[in-house]
Order: C-alpha cells, then structure tokens, then sequence
C-alpha cells in the first residue's frame, strides 16, 4: 500500500503530457491501430498455441491425460512466481521510453528475475512442493511428484521469459509489434515441427515436453533481442524539463502491477484446487484444461489490447475510439472457439490431437461453448487496464485483478456447494470474474480525479 500511495501521489504531481497523447492520437485509425494490433495477436496465439502442441506429447506418455493435469499444475505454480514481475513490461513501456529510462528499467528486471529464479528454486524443495501440490492444489502422490519437476525443468524457460521483456519494450514503443511478433512465429513454428516428430519417435511424456517447449523460447528470446537492437540505440535521453524515472520509481510502479499479476495467475490454481475437489476428478481436470488450451490463446490475445491502448492513447475522456476497437476485436476472437462445436472438428481436435477418451469428448465441447464469450470481456478489460497504465494508476489494475480472484473464488465455492459438474465449473466461474473484473475496472476509471490524465 506504501508503494501504490508513492505512485499515485507522483501521478498527481505531474501531470501527463496531454500533447503528447493529442500527437499520438492524431495518429490513430482503425487500419493503423489494426496493424498494430494483428502482430500482436499472432505473437499471444502462437505463445499459447504452443501449449496445445506441447500437451499432444505430454498426452501420449504413460500416464495419458492424466500426466497433462499435472503438468499443467507444475506450469500454473510456475506462471504464478513469474506473475510477481508481471508488471515489469508494463512499466517499461511506461516509464522506459528514453535511453536512461530504457537502462533503468534493464537493471530492475534483471534484479526481479533473479529473485524469482530463486523463489522457484525454492517452491521445488521437496517441503514446500508437497505443501503446494498436495496439500494446497490437493493432487494425488504421482501427479504431486510429476508437477514439482515439471516446475523445477522450466527454470530455463522462467529466465528467458524475463531476459524478453527489454526487447519487447524496446519494439513496442517503438510501435514495431511486427519483428516481435515475427520472432514468435519461428518459435511456434520450430515447436509445431518438434511436437509430431517427438510423438513419432517416442519421446513422450512431461519431460520431452518441456525440452521440446525450452528450444523453441531460447530462439525467440535470441531473435526477440536482436530485433530490437536498432530501436535500442535510437533512445536518446529525455529532454528538459521530463525527469526520468528512478529504480525507486520505476519499482512503486511495478510491485502493484505484479502483486495483480500474482492474483490473476493464482487464479488457475484456484479452479484446479476446486476442481480436485469436485466429484469425478480423474476426468473432470485433464477435460478443464484441454478446454483452457483452447481458450488461452485467443484470452491472451484480446488481453493485448492494453498495449493498443498505449500505443494509441485518448485524447480526452469523450474519444472512445479504441473502446470500439477493443469490442470489435473482442468479438472477432471469440469466434475460433465456436469452431469446436462442428462435431468433426470437436472430435478430431479433442479426441485424435489431445488423446481425450470419446466419452469425455462432449465435456470439453459443452465447456468450450460455455466459455466462448470470454475474449469479448477480456478485450474490454485490456483496454480499460491500458486507460489506467497511461493515468499511472496502477491501483485500479490491482484492484480489477483483487475483484477477479475473489469473484472467481466465491463463484466457484458456489458452483461446488450446488454440485456443478467440474468441467463447467471452473469455465463458469472464468466467465462471471471475467465480468466482475471488468465492471470495477470500469467504474474506477469513471471516478474523477485531481491531476489524473484525461481517459
């Protein structure tokens, strides 16, 4: 709370630079904001996408579906540790836009990975993973033991995940979303050729998938970087009278971002928890998250609006330009999930890729369908935590992300006490925090303030 008092009093202080968001303004149009945006969601579909490839080999080793619900467990606690510098790419985009902030920003995401990177060392003790994975997440002895080494095998990943975000922020103000998003494609590109060949010589398993997931991020990470070296040494220092922000300042900013990020990515964990819980959980877990595998790709995408926000900002609290945008975009993306519906594309997608047995085939389709509107809200929600970046208010995107767990989680205690089956109920429960999380975000926005940039 000291931290998220610190940046808003600063915001309050100094005022943003209302010409600077007309100028950028001035150059938004939907087709601009569109090729901005399109890299974007190929990079957020691809990165999610390669999850579905991956599970295809953790789902043809011995343990089936089984061993994927583990592994997406060790994965999720993973997530979770690097959500706490979440807001790093944030704040760089933010705060990091000249050269001394740019270096800043350098140091203060090296110091955070390095923490983290021994935070995750330490959750694989064998103490603190049977804390974790048996009694909090309530798994079984084998899927226990599976999830704690599949979290200690992506470490590797964890680095370079963060060792990415320079290059990202150094591409994406620059408004160069394309060499990022081209860098991610040859990582999906490198995994869609990896994942059969593994399948075909046998090298199955939770193991296998995350070399096959570790080769293809080192690339992206080289490619990331290398890319966005010319826009590095563009960066001049901020011109008078602009102070740029400190390691203090750009951290205030950050740590409330990253504790929401540590909410919004506790939130898988959640819903698996109950889901554990539910009757028939051998079934009901693998078929929830072969479900997710299909929805993350296109929520990640839509919750890219933020940075299209950003690149784009309103030029005063009437111009909802971007607003329509976000909502077009958001209906667009929840039409790939309506695709499963077909029952051919349901059965080959559920059954011949992800090893489902038939029987269970018609949970994942139920769910998916249920969960469909999804990327229309979290479009909606990236914009308005894109309006509150640009305010650097970042305590209205911590609050939005409190109100999506505790929404999630009082929805899916409901769900549990009414006997929801589980593969409805953690897609359910998504949905309804979803709408919750957007609703407060919302209403804060509206909420005048002395100082505050103009939405």
């Amino acid at each position: 709370m000291v931290f998220m008092s610190l940046t808003r009093e600063k915001a309050i202080m100094r005022p943003m630079n209302v010409d600077k968001a007309r100028e950028s303004q001035t150059d938004y149009t939907p087709w601009r904001a569109t090729k901005f945006y399109v890299p974007l969601v190929i990079q957020a579909l691809s990165q999610s996408l390669s999850y579905p490839l991956v599970a295809t080999i953790v789902s043809h080793g011995p343990n089936g579906v089984r061993d994927l619900a583990a592994f997406a467990q060790g994965q999720m606690v993973m997530f979770v540790i690097g959500a706490m510098g979440g807001g790093l790419l944030t704040a760089g985009m933010v705060l990091g836009r000249d050269l001394d902030g740019f270096r800043t920003f350098k140091r203060l995401n090296l110091i955070v990975a390095a923490a983290l990177l021994l935070a995750q060392v330490a959750a694989g003790l064998p103490v603190s993973a049977q804390f974790i994975f048996g009694q909090m997440l309530g798994l079984e002895p084998a899927m226990a033991g599976t999830a704690r080494l599949v979290m200690l095998w992506g470490i590797p990943i964890q680095a370079c995940f963060f060792l990415r975000n320079t290059g990202l922020v150094a591409l994406y103000n620059a408004r160069a979303s394309a060499p990022a998003n081209q860098a991610t494609l040859y990582r999906i590109a490198s995994t869609a050729c990896l994942a059969p060949f593994f399948v075909r010589m046998g090298w199955v398993g939770p193991f296998m998938g995350i070399v096959a997931m570790t080769g293809p991020i080192v690339l992206e990470l080289i490619l990331t970087q290398w890319f966005a070296r010319p826009y590095v040494r563009r960066l001049e220092p901020a011109a008078a009278p602009v102070k740029t922000a400190g390691m203090r300042e750009q951290f205030a900013f950050t740590l409330p971002l990253s504790f929401g990020g540590v909410l919004l990515a506790s939130a898988g964990l959640v819903v698996g928890a109950f889901i554990a819980r539910a009757p028939d959980p051998g079934r009901m877990l693998p078929a929830h998250y072969v479900v997710m595998g299909i929805t993350n790709p296109v929520a990640f995408a839509a919750l890219r609006l933020q940075a299209v926000t950003l690149a784009f900002p309103p030029r005063d609290a009437s111009d909802n330009r971007v607003f329509k945008f976000a909502l077009a975009a958001g209906a667009f993306l929840a039409l790939p999930t309506l695709a499963t519906q077909i029952p051919a594309v349901g059965s080959w997608y559920f059954g011949s890729i992800q090893n489902m047995p038939d029987a269970d085939i018609p949970l994942a389709a139920r769910a998916t369908l249920l969960i469909t509107a999804l990327p229309v809200f979290l479009a909606l929600r990236g914009h308005a935590e894109g309006l509150a970046a640009w305010q650097r208010r970042p305590n209205v995107i911590l609050a939005g992300q409190a109100t999506n767990l505790c929404a999630l989680a009082c929805m899916l205690y409901a769900g549990l006490a009414l006997g929801l089956p589980g593969h409805l109920l953690g897609v359910s429960a998504t949905l309804a925090a979803s709408v919750a999380t957007l609703a407060t975000l919302r209403a804060m926005l509206s909420l005048k303030t002395a100082g505050s940039a103009p939405k």
